[in-house]
């Protein structure tokens, strides 16, 4: 699109409009209602803490509002769609993997099945679309049985109903994209392009495994390429799908300070690209970035983007975007019936294991950092993967290390019990990942806490057992952050040239998050996985609490 007049952007309101263009119209303008999520991560029921979002009361406070799950965001959606002429549901992406039980127990079938029932028409494919490797993403898009923990669905997998998009992600050995690239949709004749994609760096956060033979292009590169290919058949509105994102300072339906990655990508987009969904950093925006909305919607289906688009019939190019983030209040919206009814029939088979008692909370173990970057549920992860590797026949593990990415839920402490279930621990620890014990050196070691900073989008800070302590500068440059001397193992100052065994995920093993200095480990010896590890720690405490977050300190 190519704006032939001032832009006039609200971001407020988030409302893109074309300057006198309503005069000149004989016509009304085509009216779409689009309605897009992201990271929904399976979460059929809603997420522990619903959203936190500013207190309408009191804005220099927070409060968490009861929200998710696909019963109440099917009938947001539904409602939407009965109520528009023209409308589609599209999605950003990671709509499954480092999901709760319920839907990972059944390789995320009930997930797709959800989203399928619900009406979701399109979707980028997101990182967490590759945990389990391109031939299950193909799978999960087509159908079929792949393997015995798909067979355990109740019928027959007929795969999504809607479709992947997946433009920069390209097979080497054909050269062709893994799934179709665009779509295009017709309202009353016009045609509007719907471009789908994940971002480049999807290798480095993913196990390498499941993107053995794949190339992931550049985001906008791979875009701009397109737009003369959509506009040969008529397509003058674009819309782009992304699953990469930012990080806004404000609320949800606010966008001060947006940083992160997908500024700089819209601005390198064609100018005839003229809306862009994105997702991945698990935040809720609505932005204008070089003068087109950007939208996020949060994560776990705690909201729903509703984007009211006004097209020229003339011209076929949009003057007028604008967009609200509802939130999807489980106290407002009723439970849709037939996703009540999956859920219920997946729970039967399902619920024994997910209800089966662990041990019991005297406190909430969240993710909630310290500016340091240490939280209490990330302390009790590294904690449990020590404690369960410290053996000398369990590989001798002089500490353990854990990613932040890795741990996916908060285990809350109910204000009517005290007990911890599997389903709650699994929530926390989804991927199936082994641990790994291998062997770095002292410097090996400094290098590791150095890389927490070195080439990511934002700070990646390990969460440590117990038994470590260091400190780290903000002041100080990329690479020169952590003091060695700082850096103990009981108690004692490590010895850059002495070998100490450390445990990790098998993740960080393979070099993920950027921590290229693990993969280097020598002596690498396999061990349980790490939901299992976290589940025999609770259970051998009985009862947990949380710890003081003072492994980690920081300076400036």
């Amino acid at each position: 699109m190519r704006f032939r007049s001032a832009l006039f952007a609200a971001t407020a309101a988030a409302t893109l409009t074309v300057a006198g263009a309503a005069i000149a119209q004989d016509v009304a303008p085509l009216e779409v209602t689009l309605l897009a999520i992201n990271d929904f991560h399976g979460n059929l029921k809603p997420p522990g803490g619903g959203i936190r979002i500013k207190d309408p009361a009191d804005p220099a406070k927070t409060v968490n509002v009861p929200a998710g799950g696909s019963e109440a965001m099917a009938t947001l959606v539904k409602g939407k769609r009965a109520a528009a002429k023209n409308s589609v549901f599209v999605a950003a992406g990671d709509l499954v993997g480092a999901t709760p039980l319920l839907s990972a127990l059944f390789a995320d079938e009930p997930t797709i099945e959800s989203l399928s029932l619900m009406g979701l028409e399109l979707s980028a494919v997101g990182n967490h679309e590759f945990d389990k490797g391109a031939t299950e993403l193909l799978r999960k898009q087509n159908g079929g049985c792949g393997s015995d923990k798909s067979c355990l669905a109740l019928h027959p997998f007929l795969g999504a109903k809607f479709q992947y998009l997946a433009a920069s992600t390209i097979d080497t050995k054909t050269g062709k994209t893994l799934l179709p690239p665009y779509a295009i949709k017709t309202f009353e004749g016009i045609s509007v392009g719907f471009i789908g994609l994940t971002l480049k760096g999807t290798p480095g956060i993913v196990l390498p495994s499941g993107v053995a033979g794949l190339e992931f292009k550049d985001e906008a590169e791979t875009v701009n390429a397109l737009v003369p290919e959509l506009k040969k058949q008529g397509v003058e509105a674009i819309v782009v799908l992304i699953h990469e994102g930012g990080f806004p300072t404000g609320d949800y339906n606010e966008c001060p300070g947006i940083s992160g990655p997908i500024v700089d990508i819209v601005k390198k987009l064609d100018k005839s690209v003229d809306l862009v969904v994105s997702g991945h950093t698990h935040r809720a925006y609505k932005c204008v970035i070089d003068g087109r909305l950007v939208t996020s919607g949060d994560k776990f289906g705690t909201i729903v983007t509703q984007i009211d688009l006004k097209i020229d019939r003339k011209s076929r190019d949009l003057i007028e975007a604008k967009a609200d983030n509802i939130i999807v209040r489980t106290d407002t919206f009723a439970k849709d019936p037939e996703q009540t009814a999956l859920i219920a029939a997946y729970e039967k088979v399902a619920g024994p294991l997910i209800e089966r008692p662990v041990g019991k909370l005297a406190a909430s173990l969240t993710r909630e950092e310290t500016p340091a970057g240490e939280s209490v549920l990330g302390d009790v992860v590294a904690d449990a993967q020590w404690e369960l590797t410290k053996a000398a026949e369990k590989g001798k593990a002089a500490f353990a290390v854990t990613n932040p990415g890795g741990i996916r839920a908060d285990i809350l402490k109910k204000s009517d019990e005290s007990k911890v279930t599997y389903g709650e621990v699994f929530a926390a620890q989804p991927f199936g990942n082994n641990l790994v014990t291998l062997t770095l050196t002292g410097a090996e070691i400094d290098l590791m806490l150095e890389q927490q900073w070195i080439d990511q989008v934002k700070p990646r800070i390990l969460q440590v057992s117990k038994n470590v302590s260091y400190t780290w500068d903000a002041a100080k440059p990329v690479g020169e952050r952590v003091d060695i001397a700082s850096i103990t193992i009981d108690g004692k100052p490590i010895d850059p040239a002495a070998s100490y065994r450390v445990t990790v995920n098998n993740f960080l093993a393979d070099g993920g998050d950027g921590f290229k200095v693990i993969k280097k480990g020598r002596d690498q010896l396999p061990g349980i996985f790490d939901v299992d590890a976290l589940e025999a720690y609770i259970a051998a405490l009985g009862t947990i609490d949380a710890t003081p977050r003072d492994r980690i300190k920081r300076v400036n």
